[in-house]
């Protein structure tokens, strides 16, 4: 004989679900304050009125408005003058940072698995950290000339640092016990590489090539300006031997707007790459 449920128990019992509860879906404000792109429209607009204000009253003939810089940047974004200086920069660009990404992974790697041969480069790079690389340029012009050679040379050793201290610092970081447990398996040097050594140093790998490209464009913009008077370098120093703040300063607008899309295209290959990273970070937070 089964006992009587009293209505009291029903309703409490009726309210009882198994298993994990649906999450609540945050509010539109709450994902609006969560999100990152209104607080960068927050941070520009309030950057674009103080520089809009010190211009008028301070700025005078050298620095223009911001509202002159936004019409002289859309100005040379129509001119074929600009499209041309940025095709010749961007070929030192590419061939430069190409060769740093080809050459500096392998040798980070390569670095960062054997110490023995780290102890004879460990004092090249150094040197490439510490070093201005604007005494570099005279060497350059004295040995290869003024030509896409040198522009080619600087951008590759500006970057190419940055690819290789990360690419070895990638492989460091790779916990020993993976390694040994591997090899306690049976694993061949081959295994090792290709199942823990590359898979773990990739995050650090993609972070010295996004870092990479910013000292690429810096190198892009230098050695012209430094070494020889063309293209964009060419540009900024026309307009500031002319006195033409507003092209001058759209030209720079441009160059930064160029790198922050290439750090953003690296950024976008990153996440892409090592999602299974940022799941394994995700998680353990």
């Amino acid at each position: 004989m089964t006992a009587a449920i009293t209505p009291r128990e029903r309703r409490r019992t009726s309210g009882f679900r198994t298993g994990p509860q649906p999450g609540r879906r945050p509010s539109l404000w709450r994902r609006i304050a969560n999100a990152s792109l209104p607080y960068q429209l927050l941070t520009f607009a309030v950057f674009a009125a103080a520089w809009e204000l010190y211009a008028l009253e301070w700025g005078g003939l050298l620095i223009p408005t911001f509202t002159e810089t936004v019409q002289a940047t859309a100005e040379l974004l129509g001119s074929a003058e600009l499209w041309q200086a940025m095709y010749v920069s961007n070929q030192a660009l590419v061939l430069g940072f190409g060769i740093a990404v080809v050459v500096g992974v392998p040798a980070g790697i390569v670095l960062g698995r054997f110490r023995t041969l780290e102890r004879f480069a460990d004092v090249y790079l150094n040197i490439l950290l510490v070093t201005p690389m604007a005494a570099i340029i005279p060497l350059l012009v004295m040995s290869v000339g003024f030509g896409l050679t040198s522009r080619v040379i600087l951008v590759t050793i500006f970057s190419i640092v940055m690819v290789v201290v990360n690419s070895r610092a990638g492989v460091r970081q790779v916990d020993p016990s993976l390694i040994e447990m591997a090899r306690s398996f049976g694993a061949t040097e081959r295994q090792i590489w290709s199942r823990i050594l590359l898979p773990g140093a990739l995050p650090a790998i993609m972070t010295g090539i996004r870092l990479g490209v910013g000292r690429a464009v810096t190198g892009m913009v230098l050695v012209e300006l430094l070494m020889v008077s063309t293209a964009m370098g060419g540009l900024i120093l026309e307009y500031r031997g002319l006195f033409k703040a507003p092209l001058l300063y759209g030209t720079i607008v441009i160059i930064l707007a160029e790198a922050l899309l290439l750090i953003s295209v690296a950024r976008w290959c990153e996440r892409k790459l090592t999602r299974w990273a940022q799941t394994t970070t995700a998680r353990s937070a």
